[in-house]
Formats: C-alpha cells, structure tokens, sequence
C-alpha cells in the first residue's frame, strides 16, 4: 500500500522539475520571488479566512504550547503567520519556538515579525532550513507544525518520516494544508482556484508562474485517506483529519508512539 501512494503521491512537481532536487529549487525560487507580497496575496486570495484556520490549528496543540518546556518548531513557515499563532499561546520566557524555511526571502519576512517585542507570548527564532534534511536531534521536539507548505515539498514520504525522527515519543505533528471539497462546494472553488486566484495573484504579483503552480499543487496532493496512510506509513499513530471550511483546508495530526493519557 505505501510503495502505490508513493509513486502516486511522490512530491511537488512544478513546471520543468524532473526530479526531486530541481523541484525544491524550483519551488524556493518561486516563493522567493514573491515574498514581498506574499502576505497581501494570502490574505486577499482567502478572504482573510487564512487567519482562522492558523489560529483553530494553533489552539489545537495549546496542551503542549502552554509548556513553557516544550520543544516546538514550524516547519516551512514561510513569512510567519503559523508561526505568531503559536505564539499566542507560548508562555513568557519559555523556550523560543524554531521557525525554519528555505526560502530565505520568505524567512527574512518572518524574521522581523518575530523580532516586535511581546509582554504577553513567548519568542520565536528564525532559521534557515531544508524540511526533508532537518539540523535537529533525533527524538527533540515535541512539537512539529507546518501550514500550507508540506505540500510543496519535493518527496512527502521523506517528509514525513523527518518529522518523525525529530520528534519525541508521544510527541505530535500537525500539517495544516489546502484540500479539494467534494460536491457543489467543491466545484465552486475549482472555478474560483482555476481561473480567479491566478488572475488576481498576477494582478497583484505580476508573474503567471506561483499562483497557477498553487491549483496544481492542490490537485496532485493526497487526499485526505491517503495522506492518512502515508503518515501510518511513515510510522505515526492516531492520524486523524479536521476539515476546516467545507473541506478547502483541513488539518493532519498525529502522534509518534502512544499518545500521552
């Protein structure tokens, strides 16, 4: 079962990439290139309805975000909305959250919203960071999260199994990414993610290329029973799926070992 979702579901494939490497350079060269309007875009693109589905993942793992001790890190976190999130629920002085991306433009963006200081939440850090090829201790993290960027990476079932390695036993990962609703729903937002949002992504952005890579990258992920059985695969337990606004985005979680009582 897992080797037929693998060689259905390998990894992103942009336009021109013919093998693993030459898709994730693509892909950080695209993000790249827009990261200066990147958070306009999001938030015009989903009607601020992005900012929802970051603060329902957020409240998600508060159990463990509420540990001043916990190990966390936001994986892909792009310019860091997932990451200030988090944030929200981090005690004062407690261990600084790790927020990683490749795209160094991306994660500039991110850098400085980190940098305003809070008399409330605790801190994050930004660091430079390939997801499939963690800098991080087998077995110590907590935490692994990642919103809106799993999907893009080169191979999910290496994915996976990074985030699996890093974490401790009992410890959970949480990918929050876009989905394909069924029925009317469904087809409503294929007319709107295939003709409109790369319309106004080139009004605003100026270039074809990342807002029609975005409907393409959705259509080629796994649904949700397959990225279930990856994620088994792969060795976490407990997998589960929470749909977030009919289906459009919807949140993967689960756990390495037995979840704690």
């Amino acid at each position: 079962m897992a080797t037929e979702l693998t060689s259905i579901s390998k990894g992103a494939t942009p336009d021109g990439a013919g093998d693993e490497q030459s898709a994730a350079a693509a892909v950080r060269q695209m993000f790249n290139s827009i990261a200066p309007r990147y958070d306009l875009l999001n938030h015009v693109l989903s009607a601020n309805i992005d900012r929802l589905w970051w603060w329902r993942t957020a409240r998600r793992f508060r159990s463990i975000l509420t540990n001043p001790d916990a190990a966390v890190l936001d994986i892909c976190c792009g310019t860091g909305d997932m990451t200030m999130a988090l944030l929200k629920h981090r005690p004062v002085a407690s261990r600084p959250i790790i927020a990683a991306d490749f795209a160094r433009e991306m994660l500039a963006r991110g850098a400085r919203k980190f940098a305003a200081p809070s008399a409330k939440h605790g801190t994050a850090i930004a660091v430079e960071a390939d997801a499939l090829h963690l800098p991080l201790r087998a077995q110590s993290l907590d935490l692994v999260t990642t919103a809106f960027g799993f999907r893009n990476l080169a191979n999910y079932d290496d994915g996976l199994r990074e985030f699996f390695r890093v974490l401790k036993p009992g410890g959970q990962v949480g990918i929050l990414d876009f989905s394909e609703p069924d029925g009317l729903i469904g087809k409503l937002y294929q007319v709107y993610f295939r003709r409109v949002l790369p319309a106004i992504g080139r009004l605003i952005c100026g270039a074809d290329g990342p807002y029609n890579y975005l409907p393409t990258s959705v259509s080629k992920f796994p649904p949700p029973p397959e990225m279930l059985a990856m994620m088994r695969a792969a060795g976490f337990t407990d997998v589960t799926w929470t749909p977030y606004t009919f289906g459009i985005a919807g949140l993967f979680t689960g756990y390495r070992g037995i979840p704690p009582a």
